[in-house]
């Protein structure tokens, strides 16, 4: 609501103010006199206006005015923007920049407000939030109506409501009340009445004056309203000092029992002063610690090789069909701990490689009737590649993924728990935020790790959790400071930082946005800043090709960091093997299978055990090439211990034979299977002897292999035709899938190409729809309307003329237009001409056209 007051000197030395004709009267008029370029800025800061193509600048106004739009518009802008806009909504309308600039920097003034509010501004302006020149600045009506104030939602600057708004519906004899018990002498009518009290309220030395009169308690219930709530319960018979304070009009009556202090007054308590808390400049980031660059280089490095050989290790462990899915989707509680457990890890990390597997499409479920978890036949192309390759694959699928792993054990909305794999984890916001705090990082020095607190600080000043904010400019731990906190987490985890500070590799991998960030450094205010609005959506915000470009960038700076992988061993007398560092993948796939990891680490242990040599053996592998194997692949004699135990092993080994009778166990040495039928343990089997070297048993042979073993045998599996079966592991694969796609926050950012057609459409559509027509046949907002002989003979003229027309037009699908076309020819029942809307040439069926009309002259 409007309302006069003194108008501010205007300290910002702005131009005179235009003449009335060049003042817009509308939004529209607003968008109607901007140049292109600031028209593309304005689709490329809300891309949601571009859903569908606005047909003209009219339809751009009414959708950028939209409650839907502007909620959106408000929640992308910085904290100082934000309260820019919540000044203006308790400014009057229109309002000068003076104006609301003594809102923001109070009475005394604040020279560092001046320049961000320039910013801010500047940015509220190509946004559309607000219109108008300086002297006449108007904040878009649903913004006015989401930020001003009300008993419904109090505004975010604890103001309260005007004194006209506030004494609205009051009798005219207590408004003149209040006038004389304010001092002021009455008047003929209540408006002028409101309109005095408004000026001793905006009066600063007549103000002081009545407040100096106040009793103590008076000015004390003042204090406690002043920066809002500025509602106050009151009984029917107030007390002395709230009595005083009411019949003066310092507190106003609202509803019964209810009171508030009128937003004037609040004002001057506040000495002008709009918030009580002014940020017009991002904090900056703080250096927790500083390290040598090369440290966190190496630090980095191993921690990617880590990773690398966690994934291995996971997909490993699934190889033969991983975990069931559950009915609901995703991986059941009790399969993420045992998967935990193999990988000797948390609960929760686990929980992240599984998802950033899955993200990088790696894993995924097999879509079979018993549906489980498997690696993909992408995950055998991705171990072929280089180490620092692979690490590229896995941080490009780790950027711009939406599922967010760091939810995992909690609940959603409806009170579901969220499982990994499960639905109900994408986040939109995720990739957004990771890719923000990892610039941020790239705007400290090399090898300084930042203090967490202050990066988060940074983070909700670029983006407020919302508008409507505690006066004190509190906020509590929203989803993008989790996020934030869990990816500086991940970031370590795959080693894009090192102890906490981005590593060099990490730096190539945000590409410009590094170096857009690098100036960023807390010094720069709203609006156009680099950590702006704009630049938190926009900064880094690259396509799947400059991505994968920018990660093998990375790579190449990775790859020689990473240790080199080793082809050798050291054996030693206690049935173990050591290897000093990375094993080629040869090596490693053959040692695992000949004995069992013990420990890992920077070295990692292996134990050879009967088990173990048992399955090598089983495997295919014979005596000979095991000691071949261990001597080409160890820098130490092969222990003494090591070899009787291969020896001992293999010479049991097939010494029984188990095949199907149901089962049978057949063996030359009857002493054996004498052993064999005496020992208690064997008559779960129910073995009976059917000659002196076969036993037959009532368990299938693959039970009886795995008794006979437990009783400390090792016996062998035959075919049919006698011969040894050889039991290798075989690895399940799904049949081919995609990567999951990350769910968008919203539509996407429009590229040069379609701001540039879009612009284009709305001013051909806008040239349409304003332009002057000689009289028009029909209403405003009407197509025109002519017989097809008016029709016809207004083509054949215009093309005779070269003039342009106006015609109506509906198309196959009934869907009606209005058009400017410059006919080129009319025959065959089609005009062809230049449409000004489309800005093509195009034709037209003339009995699809409901009428047309001549241009007017200018």
């Amino acid at each position: 609501m409007s309302i006069d007051e003194p108008q501010p000197t205007d300290s910002a030395g702005a131009s005179a103010p235009p003449r009335a004709a060049e003042t817009p009267r509308s939004l529209a008029e607003a968008l109607r006199s901007r140049g292109d370029d600031d028209l593309a800025a304005l689709l490329h800061a809300r891309p949601d206006l571009l859903n569908p193509v606005p047909t003209d600048l009219t339809q751009l106004a009414t959708r950028a005015g939209t409650r839907a739009s502007v909620v959106r518009a408000l929640e992308r802008l910085d904290r100082f923007a934000q309260q820019v806009a919540e000044a203006l909504a308790v400014a009057p309308e229109p309002a000068t920049y003076g104006q609301v600039l003594a809102l923001l920097a109070g009475d005394d003034g604040d020279p560092a407000v001046e320049p961000a509010f320039r910013r801010a501004l500047a940015t509220l302006h190509e946004q559309a939030l607000v219109w108008g020149p300086d002297e006449r600045l108007r904040l878009v009506r649903t913004a006015r109506e989401l930020l001003a104030p009300a008993p419904q939602h109090p505004s975010p600057t604890g103001l309260g409501p005007t004194v006209a708004e506030a004494t609205a519906g009051m009798s005219p004899t207590r408004v003149q009340d209040i006038v004389t018990a304010a001092g002021l002498p009455t008047t003929h009518d209540p408006v002028s009445a409101v309109r005095s009290l408004t000026a001793l309220f905006d009066d600063r030395e007549r103000m002081s004056a009545l407040l100096d009169e106040a009793p103590a308690e008076s000015v004390e219930v003042l204090s406690r309203l002043v920066w809002g709530p500025p509602y106050g319960q009151v009984t029917a018979d107030p007390a002395r000092h709230l009595r005083w304070l009411i019949d003066r009009g310092l507190l106003l009556p609202t509803a019964p029992g209810t009171v508030v202090l009128p937003r004037e007054a609040a004002l001057h308590l506040r000495a002008g002063r709009a918030h009580r808390v002014l940020v017009p400049t991002p904090p900056a980031v703080g250096v927790a610690r500083e390290h040598r660059p090369q440290v966190v280089d190496a630090t980095a490095a191993g921690q990617a090789y880590t990773a690398l050989a966690t994934v291995e290790e996971l997909l490993k462990d699934w190889d033969e069909g991983g975990p069931a899915v559950l009915r609901a989707g995703g991986l059941s509680v009790r399969d993420l701990k045992r998967t935990a457990v193999a990988l000797d890890l948390p609960e929760p990390l686990a929980a992240f490689w599984v998802e950033l597997a899955y993200a990088a499409g790696l894993l995924a479920s097999d879509g079979e009737a018993d549906e489980r978890y498997a690696a993909t036949p992408a995950y055998d192309e991705w171990q072929e590649l280089p180490p620092a390759e692979r690490w590229a694959a896995l941080v490009t699928a780790w950027l711009p993924a939406t599922r967010t792993a760091g939810l995992i054990g909690g609940r959603d909305g409806k009170d579901r728990t969220l499982s990994a794999l499960g639905p109900h984890l994408d986040r939109s916001v995720a990739p957004e935020v990771r890719r923000r705090v990892l610039t941020l990082l790239a705007t400290l020095p090399e090898g300084a790790a930042p203090d967490p607190d202050t990066l988060l600080a940074r983070l909700r000043w670029e983006r407020p959790t919302a508008s409507r904010r505690p006066a004190d400019g509190s906020e509590p731990e929203d989803l993008r400071s989790r996020i934030a906190r869990w990816t500086l987490n991940e970031a370590e985890l795959l080693g894009i930082t090192g102890r906490g500070a981005l590593a060099t590799h990490g730096r190539a991998l945000l590409g410009g946005a590094a170096h857009q960030g690098a100036g960023d450094g807390g010094a720069t205010g709203a609006g156009g800043a680099a950590g702006g609005p704009n630049a938190v959506g926009d900064a880094g915000a690259v396509g799947p090709g400059e991505q994968a470009a920018l990660a093998a960038r990375a790579a190449g700076l990775l790859a020689p960091l990473l240790p080199e992988p080793l082809d050798h061993v050291l054996l030693q007398a206690d049935l173990t093997a050591v290897a000093p560092g990375p094993l080629d993948r040869p090596l490693a796939e053959a040692l695992s299978v000949i004995a069992d990891v013990e420990s890992k680490g920077g070295a990692t242990v292996y134990r050879f055990t009967p088990g173990s040599v048992r399955r090598a053996l089983d495997a295919g592998q014979s005596a000979s090439d095991l000691h071949a194997f261990l001597a080409a692949h160890s820098r130490t004699p092969v222990p003494q211990p090591l070899a009787y135990l291969i020896d001992d092993v293999a010479r049991r080994h097939g010494h029984l034979r188990i095949g199907a009778a149901s089962a049978y166990v057949r063996c030359d040495d009857e002493a054996l299977l004498d052993e064999i039928l005496a020992d208690k343990r064997s008559q779960g089997l129910r073995l009976r002897r059917l000659a002196p070297t076969v036993l037959a048993a009532q368990a299938d042979p693959g039970t009886l292999l795995e008794g006979l073993r437990g009783m400390g045998f090792a016996p062998a599996a035959e075919s049919p035709d006698g011969d040894v079966l050889i039991t290798r592991a075989h690895a399940h694969r799904t049949p081919p899938r995609s990567a999951p796609e990350p769910v968008p926050e919203g539509p996407p950012v429009p590229d040069a190409t379609l701001l540039g057609a879009a612009v284009r459409a709305i001013r051909a559509g806008d040239l349409a729809s304003t332009a002057p027509r000689k009289a028009a046949p029909a209403a405003d907002g009407e197509l025109p309307r002519t017989t097809a002989a008016e029709t016809l003979a207004t083509m054949q003229a215009a093309v005779l003329t070269g003039e342009a027309v106006w015609i109506g037009y509906v198309n196959a699908e009934g869907a009606a237009s209005q058009r400017v076309i410059a006919p080129v020819r009319v025959e065959g029942g089609f005009v062809t001409a230049y449409d000004h809307t489309a800005d093509e040439v195009r034709t037209y069926p003339l009995h699809r056209v409901t009428g047309v009309a001549e241009l007017a002259d200018d």
